[in-house]
């Protein structure tokens, strides 16, 4: 029957699998034949979070010339392409915008530019993401560097059988979010008087908002912000030994935290009143040494 539920998922399919690794190589050599650099680090913004950094674009292209399936948007992700050269020599991948599972993109799928970046040579991951605060003494546009996150997405990219030369099957979760690179962005937002506060993420699935039943769960589980996005891209980068670095932005109070409803407009507006703090705090990690060290 054409509408017959599969009985495996399609994360355990070998053939999806074969498929996803064939992708993969597919933008591998897309991006040799280009000529682009290997980059030192993936720099990935997340929601209105696409700043413009350190000045013009070695090379840019659209997302959908680098990966090698359909790319649906969403509002505020260009999905563009960016290599800058921050410090002569290194060179980041400035992915400007994500995918998102909500998107309707398998796991594997919402990983790939992170495992791409990975088996280019990149050791370093950075990313922004617009998150909700579900505490009342939160306020929009505060940034906060993540420390840990609670996976409520249901999802795991590490699911099915992976190419073992990846890393473990059981990546260690302890330092997801590297403490030396946490430590780094602090000391680079003090220096810059950026305020910043320490904060642990919940990732939804989306893409609907939170409800206040579930932002109160997410509060007693001890998170402090909730989003759509980034879980999944630090375990696949974490099981291949990509250290990790993620800020938020605080664009919204959650649902219940206040009686205001939330809509996707109001993070663009708050993102984009932060951007200048989140360029002015990206600028100065990138430009620092330590950060590729």
């Amino acid at each position: 029957m054409a509408n017959e539920i599969p009985l495996v998922p399609a994360c355990y399919d070998p053939a999806i699998m074969k498929r996803h690794l064939e992708q993969l190589d597919t933008a591998c050599r897309t991006w040799e034949e280009r000529g682009w650099p290997v980059p030192d680090l993936l720099l990935v913004s997340g929601s209105g979070l696409a700043v413009d950094l350190i000045g013009a674009a070695k090379h840019q292209a659209g997302l959908k010339e680098v990966v090698p399936f359909q790319v649906r948007g969403v509002a505020g992700h260009p999905l563009e392409f960016q290599i800058l050269e921050p410090i002569p020599g290194k060179f980041v991948a400035y992915q400007r915008g994500r995918l998102h599972s909500y998107q309707g993109y398998d796991a594997n799928e919402t990983v790939f530019v992170v495992r791409l970046a990975a088996l280019l040579g990149a050791k370093r991951l950075v990313m922004s993401n617009a998150a909700g605060g579900v505490r009342p003494d939160q306020k929009p546009g505060e940034i906060a560097i993540i420390r840990d996150h609670i996976n409520l997405t249901g999802l795991n990219p590490l699911t099915g059988a992976l190419p073992t030369e990846w890393g473990p099957q059981f990546p260690d979760m302890l330092n997801a979010y590297d403490r030396e690179l946490r430590e780094l962005a602090a000391r680079v937002a003090a220096e810059l008087d950026v305020g910043f506060s320490s904060a642990v993420y919940a990732a939804f699935a989306g893409p609907s908002f939170e409800t206040a039943a579930e932002i109160e769960m997410a509060r007693t589980l001890g998170a402090d912000l909730v989003g759509m996005s980034t879980a999944l891209e630090v375990i696949a980068a974490r099981q291949m030994g990509v250290r990790c670095l993620c800020f938020s932005l605080i664009s919204n109070l959650a649902a219940g935290v206040t009686n205001e409803p939330v809509d996707h407009l109001e993070v663009l507006e708050a993102s984009a009143a932060a951007a200048g703090r989140i360029g002015r705090l990206l600028t100065g990690l990138l430009t620092s040494n330590q950060l590729y060290a």
